[in-house]
């Protein structure tokens, strides 16, 4: 028995391994469609995420079969726990890719951005693919010095984030009403991206420490 609760346990980390996968393929193609006006990548990734959707309901579905019928220990209890957030957080992470694809198609023929923040945006799409690689690379290895570098990321991202509603808030900002609102939303989206990327990363340090607090990446 024990050794089939070890392979359940196997398939969870596996599971989530591959929805990171395709999470960091969704960013990847989203940013692209955004950048780009690229309707038909966009398209791609709103329909990918019924993929992502699909393998978070079947990694939850053996998680709490694996609680239900083999009694698990406090650390395999963790791991389990553990697991059912992260593929939460994935899921969201996957559904906020969707979002910024969904903006670049209800704009095309026309970018989401105005030209003056385009290279804002752009370092918000590298920090936000960054972050989705090193998540996978996480999640295969739990080298914490990789979950260090997504705390890092996120820090960049933020200020990225903070930067945007100062430059919509000043009273020389003339764009439309509607790209305004498309700006905030966009600039939202990333942010919390990369939130979610570092809430993942969070779980693995603590499945890895067995410490849980705001700051234990950062201080591990």
């Amino acid at each position: 028995m024990r050794k089939v609760f070890q392979e359940e346990l196997a398939h969870v980390g596996e599971d989530l391994i591959e929805i990171s996968k395709l999470v960091s393929e969704a960013i990847g193609k989203a940013t692209t469609s955004f950048e780009s006006a690229d309707v038909d990548l966009a398209q791609d990734v709103i329909a990918a995420d019924a993929r992502i959707d699909f393998l978070q309901n079947s990694l939850d579905e053996r998680a709490i079969d694996i609680l239900a019928l083999q009694g698990p220990v406090a650390s395999d209890l963790r791991m389990i726990v553990g697991s059912l957030r992260m593929s939460a957080s994935l899921e969201r992470m996957g559904d906020l890719a969707r979002h910024i694809a969904q903006l670049a198609r209800l704009r095309f023929p026309s970018t989401v951005i105005p030209e003056a923040l385009t290279g804002t945006f752009k370092s918000f799409a590298e920090q936000d693919i960054e972050i989705a690689n090193k998540l996978t690379q996480l999640l295969e290895t739990r080298d914490l010095e990789v979950a260090r570098d997504i705390l890092k990321a996120n820090s960049t991202v933020n200020d990225l984030h903070l930067s945007v509603f100062k430059a919509i808030a000043r009273p020389d900002w003339q764009e439309s009403p509607a790209t305004t609102v498309d700006v905030a939303l966009a600039s939202r989206y990333f942010e919390r991206f990369a939130d979610h990327g570092v809430s993942v990363a969070q779980k693995v340090t603590y499945l890895v420490t067995g410490a849980w607090h705001p700051n234990s990446i950062e201080h591990g």
